[in-house]
């Protein structure tokens, strides 16, 4: 089996993806929120991956 290593992968790794439920799950359970609370913050905020980590952060700091 020939495979192919001249190809790469153009995914925005800097981006979540709120039209693929695997990637809005990860970010949650990265994150430590709900997937709910995740799909808020993408609603509220967009896609960039370091702001919604930080919004995150924030949720988490006032819940505690």
């Amino acid at each position: 089996m020939n495979e192919e290593t001249s190809r790469t992968d153009f995914t925005d790794r800097s981006q979540v993806s709120a039209k693929e439920e695997y990637e809005a799950r990860f970010f949650a359970q990265e994150a430590g929120i709900s997937l709910e609370q995740a799909e808020m913050l993408m609603e509220r905020f967009g896609h960039d991956r370091a702001t919604l980590m930080r919004e995150a952060g924030h949720m988490l700091r006032k819940a505690s």
